[in-house]
């Protein structure tokens, strides 16, 4: 019996859209590297049918067993991918009881959302561990990055692979920031992360109607208060302002106050 796991190995097979029309077989071995354990030699794959945009495909497999010692099993899965990469289909064999030198032959078949033009087949250890989490934000809203790739607003449940991830946080009307993330071997689904964003670059001002603008507080006069909002002056009934918060901010330099005006 064979008790040794048998390494990672990532086995890519490219068809052109004639090679899965081709009456010739297509021979593989795994894995794609190192010592050949198994040679699969793959029969034509035949178009048998269709469902609206799913299309079934059969091929008769030939596995046989190169090493020199019993395979007991060997499950592998199979993804195919269509000419943009895009995976468009997938599939599971088995090998059972092989002894060296023997041969096994089977048949499999998986639907496919469009034209077949890449097969890619992995051992499940093949595939890497991922975990989920959910990545939330002091306040919520705020647009998550990971590791560089836009996700969505927080709160947000992501995966990620073990190793090393960096979280980008932004939202209007706070300071962008960024979280190192470390996903360890041992670690499991269901945490959370939560990220405070920094303080606030503008004044808030709460309306009676229960609405909240960010803007830079210009004037107030009278009845009239004036807060610039997205560049632009907004005029507000002093009856319609609940509460006005100010940041606190630097003094402007001498070289930024305006001069005296110039005399008529």
């Amino acid at each position: 019996m064979l008790n040794r796991k048998f390494a990672l190995a990532t086995l890519l097979i490219a068809f052109s859209v004639a090679g899965f029309a081709s009456e010739q077989s297509l021979v593989v071995t795994w894995p794609a590297s190192g010592a050949p354990i198994l040679r699969f030699t793959f029969g034509k794959f035949k178009d048998i049918g269709s469902i609206g945009s799913q299309r079934t495909y059969v091929t008769d497999i030939i596995a046989e067993n190169l090493s020199g010692k019993l395979i007991p099993t060997q499950k592998l899965s199979i993804y195919v991918f269509d000419k943009k990469q895009v995976r468009i289909g997938e599939a599971w064999m088995q090998v059972d009881n092989l002894a060296p030198s023997q041969q096994a032959k089977f048949q499999i078949s998986f639907n496919a959302s469009g034209v077949p033009a890449t097969v890619s087949v992995l051992a499940p250890s093949d595939i890497p561990r991922k975990i989920t989490l959910t990545v939330n934000s002091v306040p919520q809203g705020a647009d998550l990055k990971v590791d560089g790739v836009d996700v969505g607003a927080t709160p947000k449940m992501i995966s990620v692979g073990i190793g090393k991830h960096q979280l980008g946080f932004s939202k209007d009307g706070f300071s962008n920031g960024t979280f190192p993330l470390e996903i360890g071997p041992d670690d499991v689904s269901g945490g959370t992360v939560s990220y405070e964003l920094g303080t606030s670059r503008y004044d808030t001002i709460v309306l009676r109607d229960g609405s909240v603008l960010s803007g830079d507080l210009d004037s107030v006069s009278g009845m009239d208060v004036v807060v610039r909002i997205g560049g632009n002056l907004q005029h507000f009934n002093r009856n319609q302002i609940k509460q006005i918060i100010m940041v606190e901010r630097e003094p402007p330099s001498p070289d930024q106050l305006p001069g005296p005006a110039p005399k008529p």
